[in-house]
């Protein structure tokens, strides 16, 4: 893997992490995400306006891989809120990694992606330590908890997450191959704040969202050229590694996670989540080399 893409991968981990914290401390976490994506489109706009930039190569495949793509993530994270809401933590969330498992497949039958001994054995390193870092303890019955319930609400909407995401990290790959990838990004991100707009539409959402902006407008414009850092720095990455290293890498962010949570929160590392650690640095260092 190419070192350039393995840092603007390794970026933008560290900034999804940290936007992640961010969502945390917000009141209204759908309507936070929702000013975010507000705020860095802006600046995406703003950027094109002074910088002169512009969507002179739109076609209507571009718009198509973008609105797929995007309607992908907007499906991953409420198939992922469902599976959270009404299910374990530690149930639910390993089976959301499953996407690392799929992406791979798709990167080698559907791209003609290539794949080394050393890439293939990092990718499982990763896949395993996303998987055990919410598990409360390593034994069998507790690594096949997940699988023994798949007639639940909760695992099987998780799954789904898993695939959804895996979807949309083809269609990513295809439309900063083929195309810019800010002007890719931008589509994009144009795409997903329409689906959540209309979303706020709902009788449900009336008066919240200028309530949000009142108390929270100091983290939106954090937060918002944070997440921005995330999804642009990754893109350029993706252009320069195969997607079935880029979205298994980018698991790096459940490091980053632990750490922050480690350093700055207080929070306890068990050796179940320092074992799945080093289990994901393991596998990046594999896959550098791969």
């Amino acid at each position: 893997m190419d070192s350039l893409a393995l840092l603007l991968i390794v970026f933008s981990a560290l900034m999804h992490a940290l936007w992640n914290l961010l969502v945390k401390q917000s009141r209204d976490k759908t309507i936070f995400i929702w000013w975010m994506f507000v705020c860095s489109w802006s600046l995406m706009s703003l950027f094109m306006l002074v910088s002169g930039f512009d969507l002179h190569d739109i076609s209507p495949r571009y718009l198509m891989l973008a609105a797929a793509a995007a309607c992908c993530f907007v499906l991953y994270h409420w198939f992922t809120g469902a599976a959270y809401r009404s299910g374990d933590l530690s149930l639910t969330y390993p089976l959301a990694q499953t996407s690392m498992l799929y992406v791979p497949i798709w990167g080698v039958l559907l791209l003609g992606e290539r794949l080394n001994s050393f890439g293939v054995a990092g990718i499982l390193l990763i896949v395993a330590g996303a998987y055990c870092i919410q598990l409360r303890r390593i034994s069998a019955d507790e690594i096949l908890r997940p699988f023994s319930q798949l007639g639940n609400r909760s695992v099987q909407a998780a799954l789904m997450a898993g695939f959804i995401y895996s979807i949309g990290s083809i269609l990513d790959k295809v439309g900063v191959t083929d195309y810019s990838a800010y002007r890719f990004t931008y589509v994009l991100v144009f795409f997903m704040l329409s689906i959540m707009s209309l979303n706020l539409l709902r009788p449900g959402y009336r008066g919240r969202v200028l309530e949000e902006w009142r108390q929270s407008r100091k983290l939106v414009l954090w937060s918002g050229p944070v997440m921005l850092a995330s999804f642009l720095s990754f893109r350029f990455g993706l252009q320069l590694a195969p997607v079935s290293y880029a979205v298994p890498v980018r698991q790096v962010s459940l490091l980053i996670g632990v750490l922050i949570g480690l350093l700055f929160l207080g929070e306890s590392c068990g050796r179940i989540r320092l074992t799945s650690a080093g289990l994901i640095l393991a596998g990046v260092f594999l896959v550098w080399h791969g």
